[in-house]
């Protein structure tokens, strides 16, 4: 039996036990355990190949449609199953380097692998996507869907959490906050979305690196950057997301993913423009503290550290950009 089969299942059983958990105990666990649940079979995939990681999609999303509904199944596999898959393999494509020399005999060639960067640009995409299904899920009639966020403002916070001074806003309060978190709802969806992925794959990668099951040698993050062309997808996003209505409203969810991601490689930039200083530490925890204390301003400001760079050139490239390879690597 192919040892990747047996891993599949397995990982997705764990998957399936993790998302099944995340529907009971307090709210901070629920949402650790919604974004980690996927975790088992990002291990299997990164650590066994991309068809461990479809079986551990296709279990799980089998063993969530038989407890909790067919419903919830298919919407667990095509916003959790379809981008482990996609990304695993992504992530162990490679093809033999470009030789420059003669190499001497016995020597094996080497083997460049899918740029990280170009990996978190197809996350990015999967994220926006993703935002875009969900909001037309809960309807595609904007008045529809301002109501229920209304409604959610009524259930939630004026009933649910009064202490916060719900029950004191006026109507218009409350429709103006309505409109708001309707506006935010793509966007922090899609950021949701990708802060998952890349989670899940920065802490899958680092466990079958430390197992000695991850067949690509671990990336230089520092140095990642996004296909030609990703810059541009961020300005459409961004003037589609002034358009009225609903497609202003679905665009938004595109924007928040490329913010997020350009904000994923401003802290990339970060990270090696302070190497070598003595006061690196004190400099790094105070980004991530400002980020969490003042998240949507700060995070925008390293996001524009990154889009900025192809003017200010912060990070010289050592070697040209090479198209990205197109056949994976069989893990051993």
């Amino acid at each position: 039996m192919p040892q990747f089969l047996p891993v599949g299942v397995a990982a997705g059983l764990a998957t399936a036990l993790l998302f099944a958990s995340a529907s009971a105990g307090g709210m901070t666990g629920r949402f650790l355990l919604f974004f980690l649940a996927p975790l088992p079979s990002y291990l299997a995939g990164l650590g066994w190949g991309s068809m461990a990681a479809g079986i551990a999609a296709a279990t799980s999303a089998l063993v969530a449609t038989v407890f909790l509904g067919g419903r919830t199944g298919f919407v667990f596999f095509l916003s959790q199953g379809l981008p482990l898959v996609a990304l695993c393999h992504l992530m162990l494509l490679n093809r033999p380097a470009q030789a420059t020399a003669t190499l001497p005999m016995g020597a094996a060639p080497a083997v460049e692998w899918y740029p990280i960067g170009r990996v978190l640009a197809a996350a990015t995409l999967m994220a926006g996507a993703l935002a875009l299904v969900s909001i037309l899920l809960l309807g595609a009639d904007l008045d529809g869907l301002r109501t229920m966020m209304r409604q959610l403002v009524d259930d939630v916070l004026v009933k649910q959490l009064p202490g916060l001074g719900g029950g004191d806003l006026g109507e218009k309060d409350k429709d103006a906050l309505a409109t708001l978190l309707l506006h935010a709802l793509p966007a922090g969806s899609a950021v949701i979305w990708l802060g998952g992925f890349a989670l899940n794959l920065w802490l899958g990668g680092k466990v079958t690196l430390l197992s000695g099951r991850l067949s690509r040698p671990w990336p230089n993050i520092q140095l990642m950057r996004f296909p030609p062309g990703f810059g541009i997808g961020l300005a459409g996003s961004l003037a589609l997301s002034m358009l009225p209505g609903l497609p202003g409203l679905l665009a938004t969810g595109f924007a928040g993913a490329f913010l997020f991601a350009y904000m994923l490689m401003g802290l990339a930039i970060i990270h090696f423009m302070t190497r070598g200083l003595s006061a690196r530490p004190f400099i790094l925890w105070g980004i991530y503290l400002i980020l969490i204390v003042f998240n949507t301003t700060a995070a925008l400001v390293v996001a524009l550290v990154a889009i900025l760079e192809p003017l200010l050139w912060y990070r010289r490239p050592d070697v040209p950009d090479q198209p990205p390879p197109t056949q994976p690597l069989s893990p051993t």
